[in-house]
């Protein structure tokens, strides 16, 4: 599995998510319990990842809808 993006937006992850599956690519988001339960303070991020196959058909897909600012460094 590779990172795509971590945040604290949840419209931003949910539309994220909602553009990967429109193109076929399974998304996971991890830590959305541990950030629900933290309240508003933005201790925990989400993290959306795709599978490693997947992933720069991902990346390139965020990109072309103008979200590559919110992308990770891939590898990291």
């Amino acid at each position: 599995m590779r990172e795509l993006l971590r945040c604290n937006d949840p419209v931003l992850i949910s539309a994220v998510e909602a553009l990967l599956a429109g193109a076929g690519i399974d998304a996971l988001v991890f830590d959305g319990a541990i950030s629900t339960l933290e309240g508003a303070i933005g201790a925990f991020p989400r993290r959306l990842l795709v599978a490693d196959d997947d992933e720069t058909r991902a990346r390139r897909l965020l990109i072309d809808a103008g979200l590559g600012a919110e992308l990770r460094e891939a590898g990291a």
